[in-house]
Parts: C-alpha cells; structure tokens; sequence
C-alpha cells in the first residue's frame, strides 16, 4: 500500500491556518472555556488536515476547565474543516446542548460521557487509517517495533468485543471498563480512543499512534 502523506507542520501550506491564532476570549465569556474551544477545534481541523476522520463522524471531546459534567464537542454533520472554536457545543450529563446550537453523535455521548466521568479531560475517537487496520487483523496490536510505538508501551488496552454502535450507557461503561487505567484503547473491527488530561497531550499521542501504526503496516 501506498504511504500516507502526512503534511509536515513545517509546510508553508499546512502551517498557515493555525499561525498566529488568536485565544483571546469574547467579551464576558470564560477565558478558560474558551480556550479549551480553540484548542478542541484546532485537533479537529488538523485530524482532517491529517485524514484521522471518517466523514463527518469520529468525535472529539474536551472537558469544560473545572467542570466534570460539561464537555464540548462538534455538532454532528459538520465537516471538520469547518469546526471553529465559536460553533463547538456544550453538552451536560443528560446530553441537553446547554450552549450552541445542533446536536451531537448519540455514540459520542454515550462513549466519551463514560470516559469523562472517569477522569479524562480529553477523549479522542477517531477510525484513523493505519490504526483502524490494525483493529481489523485477527492479532490486533501494536507491536513495540519502532521508537514511536515504544512511547505506548503497556499503556494500551485492547477491547476485543464489538458490540455494534455505542447507544446507552451500558456499552459506555464496559469501555471504561476494559480501558482501566491505560491512555489507549483499540476497539476490534472499529478504531481507536485516545485519552489526555489536555487536548494537547491527547493529540500528540493520537498523532504518533497513527505514524507507529503506519510503520508496522506498510
């Protein structure tokens, strides 16, 4: 199969829509909620930058900083290209939008809920090309044969079970489950979920799980 060809963040093309940008909050809204936006959409836009995401599913979600049952997430149909810092929406522990407009994926509430109420800022769901394979072969794991596997040495959980769409919290919490305390999960025959205590964090470690698992494919 042919490489992926990955921009490089020092191309003039692929760094010019992230310089210079601007974290300064709109007058009287939260500064720390609303960078967590800017930064939740900046992951958005460089995984469809990337080609982490399948159409306009996969989610992304960050926690509202100092809430535990707050986080913002795209609304579902948008490309992810178009996710902007100002059109992310809050959800509660209900699922009610209590900020923006639009609805959410029900399996993005269900799985990343779950995930927060565990104690995880940042909850990344993506079906990224090169680790989905890897989900779909009968011996599904990332083999520690390449420097950027080794940074996710036993800090992987493999979940074994599909069980279809996410669509109550029953599901929800089996994944917590089997994720236990580890920072990665691989979901057989769906894709991947990667946890942070910032979008950052979380990022980085989507973004070099994809490159390790590109390397043990090709």
């Amino acid at each position: 199969p042919t490489a992926t060809a990955y921009p490089r963040l020092g191309d003039r093309e692929s760094r010019a829509p992230w310089t210079n940008v601007d974290c300064t909050a709109p007058a009287g809204y939260d500064a720390a909620t609303w960078r967590a936006r800017v930064e939740l959409a900046g992951a958005y836009q460089l995984c469809d930058r990337f080609a982490f995401n399948e159409g306009v599913c996969n989610h992304l979600t960050v926690l509202v900083p100092g809430a535990s049952d707050r986080f913002l997430c795209a609304p579902y149909g948008l490309a992810w290209s178009e996710v902007t810092a100002s059109n992310l929406v809050m959800i509660d522990v209900k699922g009610n939008v209590i900020e923006g407009r639009g609805e959410i994926d029900a399996t993005a509430f269900f799985i990343h809920l779950a995930i927060h109420q565990a104690g995880h800022a940042c909850v990344l769901h993506t079906h990224m090309p090169y680790a989905s394979a890897l989900c779909c072969v009968e011996r599904f794991e990332l083999a520690m044969c390449h420097q950027n596997s080794l940074r996710f040495a036993d800090d992987i959980a493999y979940d074994p079970a599909f069980n279809g769409l996410v669509l109550d919290n029953t599901e929800g919490d089996r994944l917590v489950r089997v994720m236990g305390d580890k920072r990665v999960l691989m979901h057989k025959h769906h894709g991947v979920i990667v946890c942070g205590a910032s979008v950052a964090e979380a990022f980085d470690d989507l973004y070099y799980l994809e490159r390790a698992a590109e390397v043990q494919v090709i």
